[in-house]
């Protein structure tokens, strides 16, 4: 089966899809504001579950490493030539700052170069753009379509199959 190419708002409702399929970003209520071949930017709205230090106001730190790896992952899905599954290689998180109560978290991830075994991504947190709360530097195994399940791009795209 083939469709047309995707475009940014294809994109974005599949990395949606993709990002709710995850019961933790579900939960928390992750969006998708933007995504395409160049970057992916979501948002999580401020709730205070995410909280690590109570006491100061101040996000835990799994938090931020979560955020990071799902944009960072999401952004591998339309840099491919065809969406694949990608687990996580290795991710490296910088924390620059404490995330704080009260205020939405932004997520920006991108994909800077992909090979024929990896996908390299760098990501972007932050609650306030000219302040970042952390930076991640996340590394992707590419499995193929061999190794990737029948039907993957048409449940990112929704589409029905021909067979159906």
């Amino acid at each position: 089966m083939s469709f047309p190419t995707p475009d940014a708002a294809d994109w974005r409702r599949a990395i949606t899809r993709f990002v709710t399929v995850i019961p933790h970003t579900r939960g928390l209520g992750l969006t998708v504001l933007e995504a395409g071949p160049e970057r992916v930017l979501l948002r999580l709205p401020w709730d205070d579950d995410l909280l690590g230090d109570t006491a100061r106001g101040l996000l835990h730190g799994g938090v931020a490493t979560m955020l990071l790896d799902t944009a960072c992952g999401s952004a591998v899905l339309p840099a491919l030539p065809e969406p694949e599954v990608c687990p996580t290689l290795d991710l490296r998180v910088d924390h620059y700052r404490p995330g704080v109560t009260g205020q939405a978290l932004y997520i920006e991830a991108r994909v800077v170069s992909v090979t024929a075994s990896v996908v390299f991504t760098e990501g972007r947190l932050w609650q306030d753009a000219e302040r970042p709360v952390a930076r991640g530097v996340a590394n992707f195994m590419r499995l193929g379509a061999r190794n990737t399940p029948t039907g993957f791009k048409q449940a990112l795209f929704a589409v029905e199959d021909d067979n159906d």
